[in-house]
Formats: structure tokens, sequence, C-alpha cells
């Protein structure tokens, strides 16, 4: 990002201090948005550091009160140590304020304390405080306030806080604790600009004590903390910010960590849209193959979760004491096939051609759900289905467990990509490990994973992650915790499995399945957030994803898909 500023400013002889009044303008828009656009006679408190972010917070305060507000700027430090465009905005604040000044409180003993009486014109208020001392910041901090805003420190810090800095945040991380546990006493809002304060920008993990905010407006584009939890979870609703900032300077970025929007998702289905000559064979035959004897749902929650993202075809190849209760919990539009099994009702390797035979007829394979991965013959014939593959594989649950961990000689290609579905606990198996300490740095994990073996991770958790053979890592923003429910993964491996089929089976020349599978993720997820604004996600299931996957397609391109 520091970058970024630089070239914009060195290209388009943007000065940097109009970047930073770009950046209050957009925060202050963003405010007030809060507020029905109308801040007239609302109470804001701003702490500001010394850097940027602080000339950031400096110029927000003197916006707000031009909307009406009455604003107590505090800088928490010396103002003589200011400099930059930082110092410029302090002073224009401190020139502001003084030269409408009606008299200076009395003294507090402390030299480098101005504390004025409020600067007053017919759209707000503007006061300026300047902290070195917790006894000082209780000329301000007594006063109750309808919006606090955190500019101590941006996207520079590198360690934790310290000092008066850390009681400021410590002040605001209270007033956040404080309204958790009695919700309903306090109505405030708690700002943070471009990244709370205490957090490293580059950094999943928090590196100390941090702000928790409301709301963070961060600008140009998202930073790591700003994405990735737990860091990400400080931030409340993130919003990022245009100030100005050329579009190709971020695409020219040598940054390979990508934030999924609603346009990824969006593309995806305009470039698959029905055609008015479109048919079942136009959108892909997927195959299915999953289950055992005792797990005969996970299978038809993926299988039918494909057909309704779209598949033209769906079938469920299962072993054969299996097929009366897959076939009984699958859509009626879903096809079923019974497989040779072993004593114990799984898939016996002995199915081998019969899968083959049924493959041909495919445009991608599922493997996993509900397959089992106690038998060697299960396991022996999921290995010679990926490393003989004639489509795109996605696998998922038991099929990653029967190749578990995975084998240095098994790689994917941009003909035929293998895409992996695994959550923590499959992923450390593929790894070979049962130290946690090897997902600690998720992204990297992920991105190094998918680079050696040339295939696609779809890492699940809080902020799935999917990982390119070229590595570039995509953090999907949709979803909540009741995805956290039985069955959701098979869900989201059907959903995958679907787009991929639809991507193979409509798109002839230029195939992506990296995007498809991105699309997939967001498109999933979101149908997760619809299903739980209906009912909540205590009472959420998996079948609750898949119906309103509709609705979520739709919502992204309802022309698309009206007749």
């Amino acid at each position: 990002m520091r970058a970024i500023d630089r070239l914009t400013t060195e290209r388009l002889a943007i000065p940097s201090i109009t970047l930073m009044e770009a950046a209050a303008e957009a925060a202050a828009i963003e405010i007030a948005s809060r507020f029905a656009k109308n801040l007239e006679g609302k109470s804001v408190l701003v702490l500001c550091g010394p850097g940027n972010n602080g000339g950031d917070g400096a110029s927000l305060a003197r916006k707000l009160s031009l909307m009406g507000a009455h604003v107590d700027l505090a800088l928490f430090g010396h103002f003589e140590n200011t400099k930059g465009d930082a110092r410029t905005n302090f002073e224009i604040v401190r020139g502001i304020v003084g030269s409408s000044n009606v008299g200076e409180s009395k003294s507090t003993g402390h030299v480098d304390v101005e504390l004025f009486t409020p600067f007053s014109n017919s759209a707000g208020s503007l006061s300026f405080y300047e902290c070195n001392s917790e006894d000082e910041m209780q000329e301000f901090i007594s006063l109750n306030h309808d919006i606090y805003v955190d500019a101590l420190f941006g996207t520079g810090l590198t360690r934790p806080l310290s000092g008066i800095h850390l009681e400021g945040a410590r002040y605001l991380q209270s007033l956040y604790e404080a309204r958790t546990k009695r919700p309903g006493d306090a109505d405030y809002l708690i700002v943070a600009l471009d990244i709370p304060s205490g957090l490293n920008a580059d950094l999943a993990e928090p590196i100390g004590e941090a702000v928790h905010a409301d709301l963070t407006v961060t600008f140009t584009a998202p930073k790591p903390a700003n994405v990735l939890p737990p860091a990400s979870e400080f931030c409340g609703e993130l919003v990022v910010a245009d100030i100005g900032s050329p579009r190709n300077l971020i695409v020219e970025s040598p940054s390979k960590l990508f934030l999924i929007e609603a346009d990824d998702a969006r593309n995806w289905l305009v470039r698959t849209r029905y055609a008015p000559d479109s048919y079942k064979n136009m959108h892909g035959h997927a195959l299915v193959i999953g289950g055992s004897r005792g797990m005969t749902g996970a299978p038809a929650l993926t299988a039918n979760a494909a057909m309704i993202a779209g598949a033209g075809l769906v079938t469920i190849a299962t072993p054969s004491s299996a097929q009366t209760m897959v076939a009984a919990h699958a859509m009626p539009e879903v096809m079923t096939a019974a497989l040779v099994e072993t004593g114990k009702g799984a898939v016996s390797f002995d199915a081998y051609d019969q899968i083959k035979k049924l493959a041909e007829r495919a445009g991608v394979l599922a493997i996993g759900p509900g397959l089992t991965a106690e038998d060697e013959s299960t396991r022996n014939v999921v290995r010679a289905l990926v490393e003989e593959r004639t489509t795109p594989v996605v696998i998922d649950a038991d099929g990653l467990n029967s190749l578990a961990p995975w084998p240095d000689d098994l790689r994917g290609s941009i003909e035929l990509p293998l895409i992996l579905t695994p959550h923590q606990g499959e992923m450390l198996r593929l790894l070979g490990t049962n130290d946690k300490e090897a997902l600690l740095d998720r992204v990297t994990a992920a991105r190094d994973f998918a680079t050696k073996f040339q295939l696609i991770l779809v890492l699940k958790g809080t902020r799935t992650l999917t990982a390119s053979p070229d590595g570039r890592v995509f953090v999907n923003p949709t979803g909540n915790a009741g995805l956290g429910t039985a069955g959701a993964g098979d869900t989201l491996t059907g959903v995958i499995t679907g787009f991929v089929a639809q991507e193979f089976g409509t798109m002839r020349d230029e195939r992506d399945a990296l995007m498809a599978v991105v699309a997939a993720i967001y498109t999933s997820g979101m149908a997760g957030d619809l299903a739980a604004r209906e009912q909540g996600m205590r009472a959420m299931v998996a079948s609750d994803i898949r119906r309103h996957l509709s609705a979520a397609i739709r919502a992204l391109d309802p022309e698309g898909e009206m007749p």
C-alpha cells in the first residue's frame, strides 16, 4: 500500500495530502450513512496517534464537525513530534480551534496540554486535546459520545501497543466490552480507520492488545489483517473505500492474496448463463462417488447441491447395500448406480471398472462424501481413480483421508484439475502431521501445498481459503458460524462440483476451474448467510444452505436467471 500511495503521487501528480483528505472524506460519508446521513448534534471522539493514521483522524474530525457533529479530537503524543501530512492536518485543526477560541480552560499543570473551549459554528463544533498521560485522558474520556474513532495507529504497526497509546486502545476496548456485557444499554459506534489499532496489518494473528471496532473503513484495498481471522474479527464490518489510486496499480502489485468479491461470482455466473438453446448435456454431468453402509446422507447432500447449483445431470455411484437409502435421500432428479462393495459395505476395488464406465459420461467427479477410508480396497480405488482420471476431480472427506498423507508423486494439471476441500483436521492428515502449528499460517500452508502439487486447495474454516497452483490465494468473506453444521461440507462440495460441471460443460475453449471454485465458495457462503437471516445460525442445517442457493444466484445475476 505504501508503494501504491507513492506511485499514485508520482504518476498522477496527486499530492499525498489529497489522498489523506480523500480517505477522511470516505470515512465521514460511511459514518454518516450509519446515522441516516444526519450527524447534526451527534457527539464524536477521535483518538489520534502522531502518524498518518492520526492525520486521517484529524482530517476526519474537521469534516465531521462541518457535517454538524460536536467533535473532540485527542492527539495521543506531542504535537511537536508530528510531521508531514499528519502535522499539516493537526495544524489546521489547531488553527481552527485557536482562531475562534473565547478563552482557554484552566491549566492542568502539564505544559504540553492545550485544552480549548469548543469551536462553534453553524455546522458543529471542534475541540483539540493533547494527551500524554492517563490523567490527561480524563479530560475527554469522561464525556459520553455517540461515535468513537480509532485513528491511533494504522498499517505501519509492527510491535504491541504500549504507553499512552495502549491506554487509549484499552479505553476503546472497554467501551466495546461494556456494550457486549449490557446489550441495549449503550448505543454508540466504534470506527477504526484503515485497521484497528494494535494489529499488524500483515498478520492474521494479533500481536498484542487491540481495539475491537464495529466498523473499519480501510482505504484502496483490504490488508491481510482486515480479512484473515482472528485479526479480522477485530474489524467488525469492513468497508473498502476508493480514495483515488488507479486500479491498475493494485492489479500490478506483487500481492498474491485476494479477497473474493460479489463481482467475482457474478462474472462467472454471467459467463455460464443458460443460452436459449441450452439443455442438460450442455451444463455438465457430475458423478458423485460416495456413501457406505450407514453413511447414506452425505453423497445425497452433495448430489442435491450439485443439481441445484446448475449441473445438467447428476449421478451418485454408491455401494449396492447403500443404494436404496441414498436414493431415498436424493432428489428425484438425481440418478443412482450400485457398486460392488466390500464385506463392510464400502466401495470395493472390484467396482473400479464400473466407475470408469460411469465416468466416461461425466464431466466431473466428486469423490469422498460418506465413502469411509477404513477399508484398504476403498483407498486403493480412490487412488486409482485420481491417478487415471479423465475429468476434473473434486475430493472431499474420506476421499482425502484415503490419500493421506498426500502422495509426493500425485499432481494436478490445468486440463484435468484436482480440487481438494479439506477442513483443518483433514489438511493436517494430508500434510502427514498432528501438529496444529503447521496451519498457524493458513495462507502459507495452503499456498505451499497447492503450488507443490499443482492443484486447487480449498482450506475450509472461518474465512475459507482457495489456493491455486500459481500461488494465488483467495479469501472468502461470505458465510457464518451456522455453516459449521453437519453436512455443510458435503453441500459445499456439491456446489463446487456443480459449478465445475457447468464450467467444463459450457465453456469449450477457455475453461477456468479456479474461477468456478471461487464463485462456488462465495455463492454457497452467501446462501448460508441468507439462511441465517431467515432462521438464525443455531437452527440452520445443511439442507437450508442448498434451499437458499437459488436466492443467492438470483441476487448475484438477476438478469441472467430470467427467461
